[in-house]
């Protein structure tokens, strides 16, 4: 666990380091927009604290279910809500980075060689979602193993891949003693906790590029917008996350800082844009490129754990299959957020 978190504040270091490598020449002409520092600043502010207390509000609100017990994860309402905000997070990816990500690979700023020979954006997606995929499949087994290591002492432990069973054989007091346990609830809260730090690390990546273009731009016309879009994003993206938390019942700590870093990246990310944006150029051909690499990593992310490790985990879950009602009433929650946060994309 502590090394997936080791991981996550890496890769966070490596987002707040990225401005240094964007401030390169400017290879185009900028568009000629409105431009007003002082309103722009102002806007930058608003954004900073509406997306931080709408983070830190999504993401604790599936910790009240100990207080509201028709927030638990038991609940009905809880799979609803979830499915909302993993429809919100299918469309962030889909709809506001992917095409983010192509523009930015297939801009006349950037050199033709090697970007114009070859579907960069695709590859990196679909590489990102393949790697999160192995590290997802590698951490759960790791993890599992080192748990039932942990869980038997100097017991030896052997584990039949094909049955899933795990058979303990005791050797205490020169004595044998056999027995088959089921550690399917033991894995799936494995599961969960690998879920839940794998989808913070790609909200990471992304917030932070995005919070960055926001506080480096002086358009108050682009920066207004997005207050409404980011908010309402991050809000309902910080309850997926906040789900995921929840079910991993990680201790107090661990949910703190994971809290923490969430609500934090893109107000982070827009501060360091206020103090790049004399020398940040959106059409500087480095710009485009790292976020263009960065926005297809973090889409391919997105993309994978919305349909796999929330969708498809929540969908085919027996509580799930044995409900037609909890089916439909997620079914259309899913449709909503995916909806609702497709239709942003005409204004952000």
């Amino acid at each position: 666990m502590y090394s997936n978190m080791k991981t996550l504040l890496f890769f966070t270091v490596v987002m707040i380091v990225v401005p240094i490598l964007i401030s390169g020449e400017c290879t185009c002409d900028q568009e000629e927009e409105d431009r007003n520092k002082s309103l722009s600043l102002k806007y930058k502010l608003a954004a900073m604290a509406s997306i931080l207390v709408a983070s830190a509000m999504g993401v604790g609100l599936p910790s009240l279910g100990k207080l509201f017990p028709v927030l638990s994860p038991e609940r009905n309402l809880f799979f609803i809500v979830k499915a909302f905000a993993a429809g919100v997070i299918l469309a962030t990816g889909f709809i506001h980075v992917l095409p983010d990500a192509f523009d930015k690979l297939t801009s006349a700023c950037i050199p033709a060689k090697p970007w114009g020979d070859f579907p960069f954006t695709g590859f990196i997606a679909m590489m990102a979602a393949i790697g999160t995929l192995m590290v997802d499949t590698y951490a759960t087994s790791y993890y599992g193993r080192r748990s039932r290591v942990k869980a038997h002492g100097d017991q030896v432990v052997k584990v039949d891949d094909e049955e899933g069973v795990v058979t303990v054989h005791s050797h205490a007091n020169h004595g044998h003693s056999h027995g088959s346990v089921e550690y399917s609830g033991e894995t799936q809260l494995l599961r969960h906790r690998v879920i839940s730090q794998v989808l913070e690390l790609g909200i990471i990546v992304h917030s932070v590029i995005i919070g960055i273009a926001v506080g480096a731009s002086e358009s108050p016309s682009t920066i207004k917008p997005l207050i409404v879009a980011l908010t309402f994003h991050q809000f309902f993206e910080g309850i997926g996350l906040g789900g995921c938390i929840t079910q991993a019942k990680f201790n107090a700590r661990a949910v703190a800082i994971m809290g923490l870093f969430f609500s934090l990246t893109t107000p982070v990310g827009i501060a360091i844009g206020i103090g790049i944006s004399k020398i940040y150029s959106e059409t500087s051909a480095t710009a485009l490129i790292v976020e263009g690499v960065f926005d297809s990593a973090s889409a391919g992310i997105l993309i994978y754990m919305a349909l796999v490790d929330l969708l498809a985990a929540d969908f085919m879950s027996p509580k799930m299959q044995n409900s037609g009602k909890l089916q439909l009433g997620a079914n259309a929650s899913l449709l909503l957020g995916l909806g609702l946060m497709s239709m942003l994309a005409k204004w952000a």
